[in-house]
């Protein structure tokens, strides 16, 4: 029987996913944050390399299962799927990203799936300025990108939710105060 949360959260770039996913981390106790940004590598050997990647990935986390701690992941293989989807890469993902999923929900933790978007998709200009913040290779900060991701996003979150239903899957408008963005995410995730 479970006894640890497995939270993924994905969204759009500019969604406030740092912010959300800090801010879990230090609500949360015993509660460990992981980054991932994917493979930077858009060429058909990328897709062994992100599907190496994220099947070594699942075989951490479920070693990690009942153990009293909480994983937080700040994206994961989701991202790749949406990145294929968007034909941002030279492959498609979705045959490695239905076997991830699957394996992914029948992992011992209470799993929770969070995609974050903004209702008002113009405050994503303010969300993207990066003069101040590193600039990823191959990442196009600009209002359609994020548009585009965030609908695919969020097309994913439905499919998930339909198709497996021990995944709490939420979407989460994060372009109000955050304080109601937290008092979701306690109500939500109960710490």
């Amino acid at each position: 029987m479970a006894n640890s949360k497995l939270i993924v959260v994905e969204g759009a770039q500019g969604a406030g996913k740092t912010t959300v996913t800090d801010f879990i981390r230090h609500s949360l106790s015993y509660t460990n944050l992981y980054r991932l940004c994917g493979t930077s590598d858009t060429t058909k050997e990328g897709k062994k390399k992100a599907e190496d990647m994220y099947i070594d990935l699942l075989e951490y986390i479920k070693k990690m299962e009942n153990k009293s701690i909480n994983l937080l992941f700040d994206r994961t293989f989701f991202t790749e799927e949406n990145y294929c989807r968007l034909g941002k890469k030279d492959y498609t993902f979705s045959d490695v990203y239905e076997k991830l999923l699957e394996d992914f929900s029948k992992l011992d933790f209470d799993i929770y799936y969070i995609t974050l978007y903004l209702r008002d998709t113009k405050k994503y200009s303010s969300r993207l300025d990066r003069k101040d913040k590193a600039k990823f290779k191959n990442s196009d900060f600009d209002v359609e990108n994020s548009i585009n991701q965030q609908r695919v996003y969020l097309e994913m979150a439905e499919e998930i939710k339909e198709k497996y239903p021990n995944i709490k899957v939420v979407n989460i408008a994060n372009d109000r105060d955050f304080e109601e963005t937290k008092k979701e995410l306690k109500e939500l995730i109960g710490y």
